[in-house]
């Protein structure tokens, strides 16, 4: 297989923003705001005042006190109308908060004893404000006491310790809790509900990845209503226990081979497949934000490297931040794609920026936090990656 690296970057001097309003959403909403005030007088306030709220998502907070009025005009003494040679004001950028988090394995929820002594490990020092914790997990497995029918039906259930004592535990020890939800990586649940798994056109019968002989297993379907209405379920549920962010991930699809086609359709691999990725991740957007806790979007780097960009939708998605996930233990055995492999022998500082030269242009629409993790990574070797982080110029980090 040919070996190819796509090379060092150029670095610029130019100060990256990576949390609070992504530098093309600034430029966005600036060169929108000049727009309408050069074109105020001639299309009126009713118009302008909506095309202004469009270009701001929700969350943002720019100061409506910075753009004009279109019916305003300025007069001298006599009420009579004067030029008026000032620059037209625009929205000034907003401090940008930065995410800064430290992320606990599911092992740390067995209980409250396991919980208060995980947070103990939390290095010191590192200015870490946020504690993410690993709700539901790829594969389908769930490590709290939900109420959910699907989940509880299932046997889905591996930790019951309850989601309000999660929450009072990490808000005592002096940090800000954040959930960790799989989305799609699911392969147990549609095992026992079929429609939500991919079924084939021509039988009905369900599609595993596999053949039966190599472990094929089945995975869950954004095309279905069901798969997609249990995940909202589970956000909503975790959203409403007080969490202050939900960090959901896995808006993936399998690795479809050509026959695939034939039996599923073309809609699997069709050019607007991503619209089922994105549509559900803007309806649990909607659950979380309305239980007063903030979404963010997590995705891997080694599947932006493969291509897998489906979800990186930024006219179409609600949420504007994104976590980039390094996996060190996934990226240990090198990155494959059609033709070409990528290598990761260094240390895991050297692997962090390497990863970042090859696939931080994919996120550079969007807020972005970087994660590095894997279970071989030592709380040093984070330390250290955190540090290449910084001077690549993010301002934002998950450690773990």
């Amino acid at each position: 297989m040919k070996f190819k690296n796509k090379g060092r970057k150029i670095y610029k001097t130019k100060e990256k923003n990576y949390y609070g309003k992504s530098p093309v959403g600034k430029a966005f909403s600036v060169g929108l705001t000049v727009l309408l005030i050069g074109g105020i007088g001639f299309i009126g306030y009713s118009v302008a005042e909506p095309l202004i709220n469009y270009s701001k998502k929700k969350g943002d907070n720019a100061d409506s006190s910075a753009v004009l009025s279109a019916t305003e005009s300025i007069t001298d003494e006599n009420g009579e109308p004067v030029e008026d040679n000032t620059e037209p004001a625009v929205p000034l950028p907003l401090d940008a908060e930065k995410y800064r988090a430290y992320a606990l394995s599911t092992n740390d929820l067995i209980g409250t004893d396991t919980l208060k002594d995980a947070l103990k490990r939390i290095p010191q020092g590192e200015s870490i404000e946020f504690v993410e914790v690993p709700l539901k997990v790829g594969g389908g497995d769930i490590y709290y006491a939900s109420n959910n029918y699907y989940a509880t039906s299932a046997g889905l259930v591996r930790s019951y310790i309850r989601l309000k004592d999660i929450v009072s535990t990490i808000s005592d020890a002096g940090y800000k809790p954040v959930a960790l939800v799989s989305t799609f990586n699911d392969n147990t649940l549609p095992k026992y509900f079929r429609d939500m798994s991919y079924i084939t056109v021509d039988d009905g019968s369900q599609w595993i990845d596999n053949t039966v002989e190599a472990g094929g297993k089945p995975w869950m379907n954004p095309f279905s209503e069901t798969a997609v209405s249990y995940n909202s379920d589970i956000v909503e549920e975790i959203s409403s226990a007080g969490f202050n962010k939900v960090v959901c991930y896995d808006f993936i699809f399998p690795d479809f081979r050509p026959s695939d086609v034939e039996y599923l359709g073309d809609k699997v691999t069709g050019p607007d497949r991503y619209m089922a990725l994105t549509s559900a991740a803007n309806l649990m957007y909607d659950k979380i934000m309305h239980n007063g806790a903030t979404m963010l979007l997590e995705v891997d780097a080694a599947d932006l490297l493969k291509g897998k960009d489906d979800v990186l939708q930024p006219m179409l998605l609600k949420v504007n931040t994104v976590v980039l996930n390094i996996d060190m233990d996934a990226i240990s055995y090198g990155v494959y794609t059609l033709d070409t492999v990528y290598e990761f022998n260094g240390t895991p500082a050297e692997n962090v920026k390497k990863m970042l030269d090859l696939v931080s242009d994919d996120v550079e629409d969007f807020n972005v936090a970087v994660r590095v993790s894997g279970d071989t990574v030592s709380t040093q070797d984070l330390l250290d990656a955190k540090e290449e982080i910084v001077d690549y110029g993010f301002d934002s980090y998950v450690l773990g």
